[in-house]
Protein backbone atom coordinates (compact mmCIF):
# COMPACT_ATOMS: atom_id res chain seq x y z
CA UNK A 1 0.00 0.00 0.00
CA UNK A 2 1.16 3.52 -0.77
CA UNK A 3 1.78 5.77 2.23
CA UNK A 4 -1.06 8.15 3.02
CA UNK A 5 -0.57 11.55 4.65
CA UNK A 6 -2.75 14.03 6.46
CA UNK A 7 -2.39 17.62 7.56
CA UNK A 8 -3.03 18.36 11.24
CA UNK A 9 -3.64 22.04 11.93
CA UNK A 10 -4.39 24.67 14.51
CA UNK A 11 -6.19 27.00 12.12
CA UNK A 12 -6.42 30.20 14.19
CA UNK A 13 -2.69 30.04 14.89
CA UNK A 14 -1.94 29.20 11.24
CA UNK A 15 0.22 26.19 12.14
CA UNK A 16 0.16 22.70 10.66
CA UNK A 17 2.17 19.53 10.48
CA UNK A 18 2.10 16.47 8.24
CA UNK A 19 1.51 12.95 9.53
CA UNK A 20 1.76 9.54 7.89
CA UNK A 21 -1.05 7.09 8.54
CA UNK A 22 0.13 3.83 10.14
CA UNK A 23 -1.90 1.57 7.86
CA UNK A 24 0.38 -1.37 8.60
CA UNK A 25 -0.20 -1.14 12.38
CA UNK A 26 -3.75 0.21 12.71
CA UNK A 27 -5.50 -0.59 9.43
CA UNK A 28 -9.09 -0.47 10.71
CA UNK A 29 -8.61 2.85 12.48
CA UNK A 30 -6.71 4.39 9.56
CA UNK A 31 -9.45 3.40 7.12
CA UNK A 32 -12.16 4.82 9.37
CA UNK A 33 -10.33 8.13 9.82
CA UNK A 34 -9.30 8.46 6.16
CA UNK A 35 -12.83 7.77 4.93
CA UNK A 36 -14.27 10.39 7.31
CA UNK A 37 -11.80 13.24 6.63
CA UNK A 38 -11.92 16.17 7.09
CA UNK A 39 -12.49 16.01 10.85
CA UNK A 40 -11.99 18.50 13.62
CA UNK A 41 -13.44 20.74 16.24
CA UNK A 42 -12.68 22.84 19.27
CA UNK A 43 -9.21 22.06 20.59
CA UNK A 44 -8.49 21.11 24.18
CA UNK A 45 -5.16 20.74 25.93
CA UNK A 46 -4.90 17.65 28.14
CA UNK A 47 -5.03 17.97 31.91
CA UNK A 48 -3.93 14.43 32.77
CA UNK A 49 -1.87 13.08 29.88
CA UNK A 50 0.51 16.08 29.77
CA UNK A 51 1.65 17.04 26.27
CA UNK A 52 -1.50 16.36 24.29
CA UNK A 53 -4.00 18.41 22.32
CA UNK A 54 -7.22 16.91 21.06
CA UNK A 55 -10.61 17.47 19.48
CA UNK A 56 -13.81 15.66 20.48
CA UNK A 57 -15.84 14.65 17.43
CA UNK A 58 -19.00 12.61 16.79
CA UNK A 59 -18.45 8.93 16.00
CA UNK A 60 -17.81 8.45 12.29
CA UNK A 61 -16.87 4.79 11.80
CA UNK A 62 -19.52 2.19 10.91
CA UNK A 63 -18.21 0.32 13.98
CA UNK A 64 -15.73 1.61 16.55
CA UNK A 65 -12.24 0.32 15.72
CA UNK A 66 -10.74 -2.42 17.88
CA UNK A 67 -7.87 -1.52 20.19
CA UNK A 68 -5.15 -2.01 17.57
CA UNK A 69 -1.62 -0.69 18.02
CA UNK A 70 -2.42 0.42 21.59
CA UNK A 71 -0.31 2.56 23.88
CA UNK A 72 -0.45 4.19 27.29
CA UNK A 73 2.88 5.98 26.69
CA UNK A 74 2.53 7.98 23.46
CA UNK A 75 5.65 9.62 22.08
CA UNK A 76 6.05 12.99 20.34
CA UNK A 77 4.28 12.98 17.00
CA UNK A 78 1.82 10.18 17.81
CA UNK A 79 -1.76 10.61 16.66
CA UNK A 80 -4.11 8.65 18.90
CA UNK A 81 -7.76 7.64 18.71
CA UNK A 82 -9.90 7.20 21.82
CA UNK A 83 -13.57 6.35 22.29
CA UNK A 84 -15.49 7.52 25.35
CA UNK A 85 -19.07 7.48 26.49
CA UNK A 86 -20.63 10.86 27.27
CA UNK A 87 -20.77 9.93 30.95
CA UNK A 88 -17.03 9.20 31.01
CA UNK A 89 -16.41 12.83 30.03
CA UNK A 90 -19.23 14.23 32.16
CA UNK A 91 -17.32 14.62 35.43
CA UNK A 92 -17.04 18.30 36.40
CA UNK A 93 -13.32 17.89 37.13
CA UNK A 94 -12.63 17.52 33.41
CA UNK A 95 -13.60 21.15 32.94
CA UNK A 96 -15.78 20.90 29.84
CA UNK A 97 -18.24 23.75 29.63
CA UNK A 98 -21.93 22.85 29.72
CA UNK A 99 -22.36 23.97 26.10
CA UNK A 100 -19.43 21.88 24.77
CA UNK A 101 -20.37 20.28 21.47
CA UNK A 102 -19.77 16.71 22.69
CA UNK A 103 -22.31 16.99 25.53
CA UNK A 104 -25.28 14.70 25.05
CA UNK A 105 -23.57 12.31 22.61
CA UNK A 106 -23.73 8.67 23.64
CA UNK A 107 -20.28 8.11 22.12
CA UNK A 108 -17.47 10.63 21.77
CA UNK A 109 -14.35 10.16 19.65
CA UNK A 110 -11.16 11.88 20.79
CA UNK A 111 -8.54 12.54 18.08
CA UNK A 112 -5.29 13.53 19.74
CA UNK A 113 -1.82 14.78 18.89
CA UNK A 114 1.04 14.24 21.35
CA UNK A 115 3.71 16.88 20.87
CA UNK A 116 6.34 16.23 23.54
CA UNK A 117 7.78 13.43 25.70
CA UNK A 118 6.76 11.98 29.08
CA UNK A 119 3.08 11.25 28.49
CA UNK A 120 1.24 8.68 30.55
CA UNK A 121 -2.36 7.79 29.78
CA UNK A 122 -3.72 7.25 33.27
CA UNK A 123 -6.78 8.97 34.65
CA UNK A 124 -7.48 9.34 38.35
CA UNK A 125 -11.15 8.47 37.86
CA UNK A 126 -10.84 5.61 35.39
CA UNK A 127 -7.30 4.20 35.51
CA UNK A 128 -5.39 3.31 32.35
CA UNK A 129 -6.73 4.85 29.14
CA UNK A 130 -5.08 3.09 26.19
CA UNK A 131 -5.24 4.83 22.84
CA UNK A 132 -4.86 3.59 19.29
CA UNK A 133 -1.77 5.02 17.59
CA UNK A 134 -2.91 5.53 13.99
CA UNK A 135 -0.53 8.20 12.69
CA UNK A 136 2.91 9.69 13.15
CA UNK A 137 4.00 13.26 12.42
CA UNK A 138 6.76 13.31 9.82
CA UNK A 139 7.13 17.05 9.23
CA UNK A 140 6.46 20.20 11.24
CA UNK A 141 6.29 18.79 14.76
CA UNK A 142 8.62 21.50 16.09
CA UNK A 143 6.31 24.30 14.87
CA UNK A 144 3.24 22.47 16.11
CA UNK A 145 4.83 21.86 19.54
CA UNK A 146 5.53 25.58 19.88
CA UNK A 147 1.91 26.35 19.03
CA UNK A 148 0.72 23.71 21.52
CA UNK A 149 2.78 25.35 24.26
CA UNK A 150 1.21 28.68 23.33
CA UNK A 151 -2.21 27.04 23.49
CA UNK A 152 -1.39 25.77 27.00
CA UNK A 153 -0.22 29.19 28.21
CA UNK A 154 -2.47 31.58 26.27
CA UNK A 155 -5.64 29.48 26.07
CA UNK A 156 -7.58 27.41 23.61
CA UNK A 157 -10.79 29.43 23.22
CA UNK A 158 -11.61 30.02 19.59
CA UNK A 159 -8.97 27.57 18.33
CA UNK A 160 -9.73 24.42 16.37
CA UNK A 161 -7.78 21.23 15.73
CA UNK A 162 -8.35 19.86 12.25
CA UNK A 163 -7.36 16.75 10.31
CA UNK A 164 -7.42 16.82 6.50
CA UNK A 165 -6.01 14.77 3.67
CA UNK A 166 -2.63 16.14 2.58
Amino acid sequence: MVDRFIEVSLDKRGVSCTARLLDDRAPVTCKAVWDALPLGGDVYHAKYARNEIYALVPPFAPEEPPLENPTVTPIPGDLCYFTFSETQLGTASYGYESQAEHRGRATVVDLALFYERNNLLINGDAGWVPGIVWGSVVDGLDRMADACQDLWRAGALGETLNFRRA
